[in-house]
């Protein structure tokens, strides 16, 4: 689960990690009486959406008058921003943080996240921070740093001032420095995060560390034991489609093609997209209805499937394995029923009470083409749909 920078703040400044005063407004006549609020010479006004990118899509105005504040104020509420995370569509403001202005000596990055290679937290630090930071992981990957943390210990203090040494911070600040990393780590376990980012994390004329922007993602999985980050969630911000799934407790995750694509499993989920990019096909979506799927299910993984515009066909794969196949079946023709399928429909059935299963689909006087293997669904969804 994703959240608004501001929001992210809000946890940071819990930790004892400073970031600088600000408000969030929803309207731009509120701006004004922000800006005096905060009592600063030079406001920042900044596009609150779940994407990066804002500073470069023009989302972050940089205001030296109280006028200048309500007119960037005006220009950003409601607008559609285009950044590199939010594809060709954007995302519409609905909210800007206004934030005091920094005087900035220097700006830094800090991250921590979960590392694959090696099934632990890392964190990563750089002293080339700012909105190129993707650039210098991609050309210059020697300037980030990492330190793996093992969770026995956590992160440790001579951990955090390594890093600290490595990407330069003055001496006199390398204890400040290196206790806001243990304060992010902290933050990182205690709320389940998945990224705990700070960039730019900046040094200012007057030797203050302050985190200038931030960036806290959760696992979703854990968020029972996480009420109070829960609160923060924006449906708005999130694909209508993926917020309904959630809903009914389905995986869904929207892709840019034409074939909906309905599986259980998570493995089977993306073999299936898989074979259907092998044989020229675009997925439409990642879909698991998981392994224990009932008819209800199906019936809303049908619904949420067609309210995509985007989607000309179907393919189904499922294994019953704890699943009946026939069950699954049934489910398949009511939900076909109930949603007054209009768009092809190929369905590959294996497992237990498969031919049970194929003898439903066959006798539901539905066009609904029954199949054996992947390799047939595939073809066959991709030919009907083309």
């Amino acid at each position: 689960m994703n959240i608004h920078e501001y929001q992210a703040k809000e946890v940071l400044k819990k930790y004892n990690i400073p970031v600088p005063k600000g408000t969030v407004i929803y309207d731009a006549k509120d701006a004004q009486k922000a800006a005096w609020q905060i009592e600063t010479d030079i406001a920042v006004v900044k596009a609150q959406i779940h994407a990066g990118g804002r500073g470069k899509a023009g989302g972050v105005k940089i205001a030296k008058t109280i006028d200048e504040v309500e007119k960037y104020s005006k220009e950003l509420l409601g607008k559609k921003l285009v950044t590199y995370q939010t594809g060709p569509q954007g995302k519409e403001v609905k909210a800007v943080l206004i934030e005091e202005g920094c005087d900035i000596d220097k700006e830094y990055y800090v991250a921590l996240t979960l590392d694959r290679e090696s099934s632990k937290v890392v964190i990563m630090a750089s002293e080339e921070g700012g909105c190129d930071i993707e650039q210098v992981a991609a050309q210059t990957p020697e300037k980030i740093h990492k330190e793996v943390i093992d969770p026995l210990t956590g992160l440790t203090k001579f951990q955090a001032r390594r890093l600290c040494f490595n990407i330069n911070i003055k001496s006199e600040l390398v204890e400040v420095a290196s206790d806001l990393m243990i304060n992010l780590y902290k933050c990182f376990i205690d709320k389940d995060c998945t990224l705990a980012e700070i960039n730019p994390l900046v040094v200012t004329k007057d030797d203050k560390i302050v985190a200038l922007d931030a960036k806290l993602n959760f696992d979703q999985n854990a968020l029972f034991r996480n009420k109070d980050i829960l609160e923060y969630r924006d449906l708005s911000e999130e694909d209508e489609k993926e917020a309904k799934a959630s809903e009914y407790g389905l995986a869904y995750i929207a892709l840019d093609g034409n074939i909906g694509c309905m599986v259980n499993g998570a493995g089977l989920a993306m073999a299936t997209m898989d074979i259907i990019k092998f044989y020229g096909g675009e997925p439409a979506n990642f879909l698991d209805v998981g392994g224990g799927a009932t008819e209800e299910n199906v019936t809303n993984a049908f619904k949420i499937l067609l309210s995509d515009d985007k989607v000309k066909g179907i393919f189904v794969n499922i294994f019953g394995g704890i699943m009946k196949c026939d069950v699954i079946a049934n489910g398949i023709v009511n939900a076909a029923k109930q949603v007054n399928l209009s768009v092809p429909l190929v369905v590959r059935l294996e497992g237990t009470n498969v031919e049970l299963g194929r003898q439903i689909l066959e006798n539901s006087n539905l066009s609904i083409v029954s199949v054996s293997t992947m390799d047939e669904g595939a073809s066959k969804i991709i030919k009907l749909v083309s």
